[in-house]
């Protein structure tokens, strides 16, 4: 076929099929009117692809009028939520990060207009000499303004903050290093002389064990369960249940559990104090008070959802034997739910370094530690010498422990002897319980100061107590905690004169968090989460340690930390499942009692009552406040190429969002599902509906039977809808840090002199390094962290 042919098909065919054009002049007019064609259908294209455009924009319109709505309406749902609860948190910081979050905003406008106009004053050492323009002279005068003044201010205090937390640091790797020599050397308690004899029961001392608790309907009957099969003479030790509950039918409840028990032949008993005053201290204090106190030797004490295991006095009593200047006997603490969310898990890695290290080398070098209030074994004679419990603080275990010390009784801490409990599994109970532990401590620096001067202790030991103790631990590291990460950090952003080093913000964090990490070497993953996480309390920490220093109102408030009741670790569905087939229900039948029929009755009025509550997210304005600040100055921070300091920025300005969204953790709110309603019928006699009579009680030989494991593959289901939206909020960091680094190509830091270019690209070049290197860690990190979670 000729080049220049053309190859036609007809529709209807008679008898010719091909038709070959060979005329080279009729080629041409085709292909002329070929591309006569396109650019018609290429405009076409254009006005297609703006139609798909243009119609985006209603879409987008309407999708942000429903975030911003969605936005509004929690804000509002959040803020009737709390009207009831109390009000720990500070306004006065809360108005004091809006206003510098005001201010940020306004310098970071400035900036960007300087940025894009090319503002390079940086030769420039007299405002007169800028040209004729307001905006420009204002600027320029700005600058003076905070060269001359600001930022000298802003230099002493952020070196005064890094000389506390230098302090601080190395404070925390001495203990590291106790800690190291203490495994080297397998240094830890040990008991003298033999065992009690078994077979003697007499010869074991007499143990009172108490559980108080206050509206723990979730965990009581598990913790008076474990507390009462203690493998101990059930001559010698005596169990007090001190309820401090408000609902009568609660208290009816803890009051049929203790009778169970008693009735299989344990020494138990039901305290219930009509004047409930004092919190915890207030009950223990009027449990003491019983006349029968006085016949027993020791006294343990379990909170509502600690269940010791039974060998629990066997493992403690022994080492009071031969040591009478022993007063306390503290064990550790062992999770069931660390492994449930990321909060949960962050928490185990600070009460694992709490236990571990902090507990255990001053137990070992010093004789003393804070009592944790539980899982504790306190001789009675020490108790009583140094004063009881007293109801002026929230921290009541710390109190009693710091008087215990002044008085010279010494302390052991058993790192092997572990008890089960609970941690908080929502951010709102955290922070409550967070609030009070950083609260109380200060309210007990300021009662206890004189008595450590005036006490006969040695030297040492008061310094110990004043400046490690109190300032260092309690005090200190909030302060420089919020005040140098959270403050400091995001105003240097505008005042470059007073830029913090790199060693401040990255190294020396990322190694104390490492050695934080040591002791749940299985949450290394977890790092960077962890010092992000940990700054962010910093707010929570330092309003409770201001309040509790100065006797602000919230600083003698208790709220009760929210339980669940998990029995297990990692229990998911046996949790939904108690919420929906009540435990007491099938108590109550099993026993077959007028009085407990009677209870069920009132079970299935009050849930008639009980409305469905559904579980949402509640808003923390100074939280949000502060990651809305930390973003502005992050932006502040890619105008000028920072690095490392807008890599920490941006991560932690995401970090204060996360949890001011309260995206962290469980709702607070459980979903609550009543008991099924009693059928009720209409009579052939009376059109009125009445209530069919109770049911029969079930035989006696119809037991419950157990519940029945669920497979395994729906258990890794509810695991992966429940850390889904903490992977989802890891991409998003990670697209984030990826937007970083190609910013960081485009945002170069001018050069004032050009003299000094090539010094200015080596620094720039290690900066880079540094940068990368800092993306790529937390790129790692992130990564094991989603794997570790699904």
């Amino acid at each position: 076929m000729a080049p220049n042919s053309v190859v036609i098909t007809l529709e209807k065919p008679e008898n010719v099929s091909l038709i070959e054009a060979n005329d080279s002049q009729r080629g041409l007019i085709f292909q002329e009117k070929q591309k006569a064609a396109s650019p018609r259908q290429f405009t076409w294209v254009l006005l297609l692809k703006a139609h798909r455009v243009v119609s985006c924009i209603p879409w987008l319109a309407m999708s942000l009028c429903t975030i911003f709505g969605s936005i509004k309406k929690r804000i509002a749902t959040s803020s009737g939520a709390r009207e009831e609860e109390p009000t720990y948190r500070g306004k006065k910081m809360y108005k004091f990060i809006k206003a510098f979050l005001s201010i940020s905003i306004v310098a970071l406008i400035i900036e960007i207009i300087a940025y894009f106009k090319k503002w390079d004053l940086s030769l420039v050492h007299n405002p007169w000499e800028v040209q004729n323009n307001l905006v420009q002279w204002s600027y320029m005068a700005w600058l003076s303004f905070r060269v001359d003044y600001i930022a000298p201010l802003i230099m002493t205090l952020s070196k005064s903050c890094i000389v506390l937390f230098m302090i601080q640091s190395l404070d925390r790797l001495v203990q590291c290093l106790g800690c190291f020599w203490i495994k080297y050397k397998k240094l830890k308690p040990s008991t003298e002389g033999e065992p009690y004899d078994i077979e003697d029961g007499s010869s074991y001392p007499m143990v009172l064990v108490q559980i108080p608790m206050c509206n723990e309907r979730e965990v009581y009957e598990q913790s008076i369960a474990a507390v009462c099969q203690l493998d101990w003479p059930k001559d010698r030790f005596l169990v007090q249940v001190l309820d401090d509950s408000d609902d009568e039918l609660l208290q009816n409840l803890i009051r049929d559990e203790c009778l169970s028990w008693k009735g299989k032949g344990v020494n138990i008993i039901y305290r219930h104090r009509f004047i409930r005053t004092g919190y915890k201290a207030g009950n223990l204090k009027s449990a003491m008070a019983c006349d029968y106190v006085k016949d027993y030797e020791f006294v343990a004490i379990f909170d509502a959802d600690f269940q010791p295991n039974p060998d629990f006095l066997k493992l403690t009593i022994p080492h009071f034997k031969n040591n009478p200047e022993l007063g306390l006997v503290q064990t550790r603490w062992s999770f069931v739910n660390k492994d449930e969310n990321l909060l949960t898990r962050l928490q185990n890695i600070n009460l694992c370094f709490h236990f571990e290290v902090e507990q255990q080398v001053n137990g070992i070098f010093l004789n003393f530690f804070g009592f944790n209030g539980t899982a504790g074994v306190w001789r009675i004679k020490a108790l009583e010498d140094s004063g009881g419990w007293l109801e002026r603080t929230t921290v009541e275990d710390m109190d009693i422990a710091v008087r215990a010390h002044l008085k010279g009784w010494k302390f052991i801490y058993l790192n092997d002897v572990r008890v089960l409990c609970e941690l908080p599994e929502s951010y709102e109970a955290y922070k409550k319980q967070q609030h009070r532990w950083h609260s109380g401590p200060m309210q007990l620096f300021r009662l206890c100061l004189p008595d450590i001067i005036t006490s006969k202790i040695s030297v040492w030991k008061k310094a110990n107590l004043i400046f490690l103790f109190f300032l260092l631990r309690k005090l200190i590291l909030p302060f420089y905690s919020f005040t140098l990460f959270c403050i400091i950090l995001p105003l240097t952003m505008f005042i470059p004169e007073a830029e913090l080093p790199a060693w401040v913000i990255c190294y020396v964090p990322i190694v104390m968090s490492i050695l934080n990490i040591l002791p749940a070497p299985k949450s290394f993953p977890f790092l960077m989460p962890y010092l992000l996480f940990e700054n962010t309390m910093s707010v929570t920490k330092f309003n409770a340690m201001v309040s509790g220093l100065f006797q602000l109102g919230s600083a003698y408030e208790w709220v009760v930390t929210k339980k669940t009741g998990r029995a297990s670790e990692s229990d998911l569905l046996s949790l939904a499942e108690r919420e929906q087939k009540t435990l007491n229900e099938e108590k109550i039948q099993r026993r077959l009692s007028e009085s407990g029929l009677e209870m069920l009755g009132k079970l299935k009025e009050q849930s008639q009552k009980v409305p469905i509550v559904k579980k949402k997210n509640r808003i923390y304005k100074p939280e949000l406040a502060l990651a809305f600040l930390l973003l502005t100055a992050a932006t502040r921070s890619l105008l000028s190429a920072h690095g490392i300091h807008f890599y920490y920025l941006l991560f932690q300005g995401l970090s204060f969002l996360v949890v001011g969204l309260d995206l962290i953790g469980e709702q607070v709110a459980a979903l609550t599902i009543p008991l099924p309603r009693p059928v009720y019928k209409k009579s052939t006699h009376n059109p009125t509906l009445k209530a069919p009579p109770p049911p029969p009680p079930p035989p006696v030989k119809a037991l419950v039977p157990p519940p029945v494991k669920p497979p395994r593959n729906i258990q890794v289901l509810v695991r992966k809808m429940a850390v889904n939206r903490i992977a989802t909020l890891v991409m998003i960091w990670l697209t984030f840090a990826a937007l970083a680094v190609s910013a960081q190509t485009w945002a170069p830091t001018p050069t004032p002199n050009p003299g000094d270019a090539h010094k200015d690209a080596a620094t720039t070049g290690i900066a880079s390094f540094h940068t990368m290197m800092f993306g790529f860690v937390a790129a790692a990190v992130s990564f094991f962290t989603i794997k570790e979670m699904i």
